[in-house]
């Protein structure tokens, strides 16, 4: 059995992106946006994605639809909508987010965006296969 306290979980890291668990189905993600800072403007064309923040505030955009989004709001992006998620406030935005199917490395950990953005495109942020 897999145990997490996600809110501590989710608050204590300050890596742009951490996998913290990776099922055949599902992939369990925590994400910390710095102010002033984006997921950055993408699509999953065959992953749902279930997004909920933890703390801090930011904006939701999905499908061309705007939400603030703050502690406690969940949000839900179907397979295929393009998406983004910007922190709007003063502290960082940090949030949990399940994938399905996986979308990242198994054990992934990207300090940054900027390491984020260059694993993806050199290939090397794959999900496992089965």
């Amino acid at each position: 059995m897999e145990h997490f306290t996600i809110a501590t979980v989710a608050e204590e890291s300050a890596d742009f992106r951490r996998v913290l668990w990776t099922g055949e189905h599902t992939q369990l993600v925590i994400m910390t946006i710095p102010p002033g800072g984006e997921i950055g403007e993408e699509v999953h064309e065959d992953t749902d994605q279930i997004l909920t923040f933890v703390s801090g505030t930011g904006q939701a955009v999905v499908g061309g639809q705007k939400k603030n989004v703050a502690q406690g709001d969940l949000v839900v992006v179907p397979a295929g909508k393009k998406h983004n998620f910007l922190n709007t406030g003063v502290n960082p935005l940090v949030l949990y987010t399940v994938y399905g199917p996986p979308e990242h490395a198994d054990k992934a950990v990207h300090e940054t965006k900027e390491i984020a953005d260059e694993l993806e495109e050199s290939g090397k942020d794959e999900p496992p296969t089965q």
